[in-house]
């Protein structure tokens, strides 16, 4: 129960699957270990997703229970479904029984739903954080048994009509990412990978499994990219097929799978070539990175609506995966990270519209939202 002080002593946080679920839940954990290291938190995935690897590795109890993915069509799975959600709210409910939860936050994914209707269920209050436009289905059933909606981003009540009543209090972001300086950090970040401190620097990412259209767009303008001075640093994705790169360029071209510490690789970087996901914008806007946003060429086209409020605030590009080519390269990235005034405008721009207080306002909105529940 929440403690006569007001203090949280119990909360299940859901969410699973991508990362894009999973980063904004542990910042927020951390958030709430940080005020209180007293306070149970108790995490719900699968045993298939993502936070199988991530939740337990920060040090946080994942519990397992059965999910499963909404069926959007009439078919066989829709039969089933009605089965399904009661073992899987079952499951949800019977953890927060043991733990005796005061509160339940979900960020999305199809875990999140058995908690939503396992805390409707119990009458306990319940949170939802939203970073996409349109919300996703999980968040979107969940907005039936609570009013306690969050969301990451200014523009998101204004274009989705669902979110229309919903709090914008940011995205909650890993401290390593809300402390960072990334001019004091520069050199060593560099040094880090094996780059040269003074050259221009591109950043080429594609999401935690990165995106071959974009590793080969810029692996095949690594000779223009490097005579003109440039160095890249590329993650090119634990799940993606290496690619061929030049081996006489005149800078360096570094190529690796993934990066645990993400902070050093924006702090390395004078402008990023990137996807648009949610944690994507926020992360590059929070810290002031000028940033090329490649969205995914599928899906709802949320990664466009993402990155667009950033673009238009000032802060970077957007371009179309299918023209993302060595051509486009050399005439649009070529200039822009040559140039440290442009740059230096577009960070002061991003900045200005990013955000790094998405933890701390979340638990503030949790907190009134418990306490609203209690005078209910």
């Amino acid at each position: 129960m929440v403690s006569g002080d007001g203090r949280l002593r119990s909360v299940v946080l859901a969410g699973g699957g991508t990362g894009g679920h999973i980063y904004p839940l542990l910042a927020f954990a951390d958030c709430l270990r940080r005020h209180d290291p007293d306070v149970r938190i108790t995490c719900l995935g699968t045993p298939r997703g993502l936070e199988t690897e991530l939740i337990p590795a920060a040090g946080y109890d994942l519990r397992h229970i059965p999910a499963y993915q909404l069926p959007r069509s009439v078919n066989m799975n829709l039969l089933r479904t009605p089965d399904r959600m009661f073992r899987s709210t079952k499951a949800a409910r019977a953890v927060m029984d043991e733990v005796e939860a005061d509160a339940v936050v979900g960020f999305g994914g199809y875990v999140s739903v058995p908690a939503y209707l396992a805390a409707w269920r119990r009458h306990t209050p319940i949170v939802i954080h939203e970073v996409n436009v349109p919300a996703g289905v999980a968040n979107k059933l969940g907005m039936r048994f609570t009013e306690n909606v969050a969301v990451g981003f200014p523009h998101q009540p204004r274009q989705d009509e669902s979110l229309r009543s919903a709090t914008v209090v940011g995205v909650p972001l890993r401290q390593s990412i809300t402390t960072l300086d990334r001019v004091a950090l520069r050199e060593r970040a560099r040094a880090h990978f094996g780059l040269d401190p003074h050259r221009p620097t591109l950043f080429v990412f594609g999401a935690s499994q990165g995106a071959r259209s974009i590793n080969l767009a810029v692996a095949a303008s690594a000779k223009a990219l490097t005579s003109a001075g440039v160095q890249v640093l590329h993650v090119i994705g634990a799940r993606n097929d290496d690619f061929d790169v030049p081996s006489d360029l005149a800078a360096p071209y570094v190529r690796v799978k993934f990066i645990n510490e993400m902070e050093l690789g924006y702090a390395a970087a004078d402008l990023a070539l990137c996807r648009g996901g949610a944690m994507t914008c926020a992360e590059t806007a929070a810290l002031g990175v000028p940033a090329i946003y490649v969205p995914l060429p599928y899906g709802n086209g949320e990664q466009r609506r993402n990155a667009l409020p950033v673009v238009e605030a000032g802060g970077g590009l957007i371009v179309d995966d299918a023209e993302l080519t060595p051509q486009w390269i050399e005439q649009n990235v070529l200039p822009l990270v040559t140039d440290p005034a442009r740059l230096a405008t577009m960070g002061y721009a991003a900045a200005a519209y990013g955000r790094r207080d998405g933890d701390e306002q979340l638990r503030a909105f949790l907190l009134n939202a418990l306490a609203s529940a209690k005078r209910n």
